[in-house]
């Protein structure tokens, strides 16, 4: 248990010291599948804190568990992950100014949307995904709609990810970009056509 303990100090220590430390820390555990797995829930974690981005997680499961197994963890890790800042938003409120503005909107978007179909299309949309989280918190979502709909959006940028980092040889920072123009692309389409029907519902509510 001491050992397992301190990989998960280790993964913070790798967030906290960079890129470069995290991969060679990766590279040394990739035979040793108990204790990556270890490594990466510690990383999944504290990513929040640091705002580094799921996909680079998830091309760690992929480069050591390879795609079938690399798959299912790295979606579970990332939906985990984001109910970090969701419960956090959650728990401390809107509060007043810009925080409590954001909530409002975020509200009216869910209310228009459905919680489920909302995360469903925020998550396929290329935004960062802590905000997203942190907006779904503050606007009320329901836990359930929010892990579904987050492990659903996340599913084509997981996939990327997982295969990105197992045809790797090697990790280094030069070889993570995971996500091409033609996903991004593909992926914003899907959101639209999720929200084009509560989008023209509400506009011709306003009519």
């Amino acid at each position: 248990m001491a050992g397992l303990a301190l990989l998960a100090v280790v993964a913070a220590a790798s967030v906290l010291a960079g890129p470069e430390y995290l991969l060679a820390t990766a590279r040394r555990l990739a035979d040793r599948p108990l204790r990556f797995g270890v490594l990466l829930v510690g990383v999944y974690l504290v990513r929040p804190l640091f705002a580094w981005p799921t996909t680079l997680v998830a091309v760690l499961a992929g480069y050591a568990y390879g795609p079938v197994v690399g798959f299912p963890v790295a979606l579970a890790g990332t939906t985990a992950s984001a109910l970090v800042p969701f419960l956090v938003a959650r728990y401390l409120g809107a509060g007043s100014g810009l925080v409590a503005r954001l909530g409002d909107s975020g509200e009216r978007f869910f209310a228009a949307t459905g919680d489920l179909r909302g995360m469903v299309a925020s998550r396929l949309a290329p935004a960062p995904s802590d905000p997203v989280s942190a907006a779904a918190g503050l606007s009320g979502v329901s836990t359930g709609a929010f892990v579904a709909g987050t492990a659903v959006g996340e599913v084509p940028w997981t996939v990327a990810a997982v295969l990105a980092g197992s045809s790797l040889d090697g990790l280094s920072t030069t070889g993570l970009s995971a996500v091409s123009w033609e996903l991004v692309a593909a992926a914003a389409a899907v959101a639209v056509a999720l929200l084009a029907g509560p989008a023209y519902r509400a506009a011709s509510a306003r009519r």
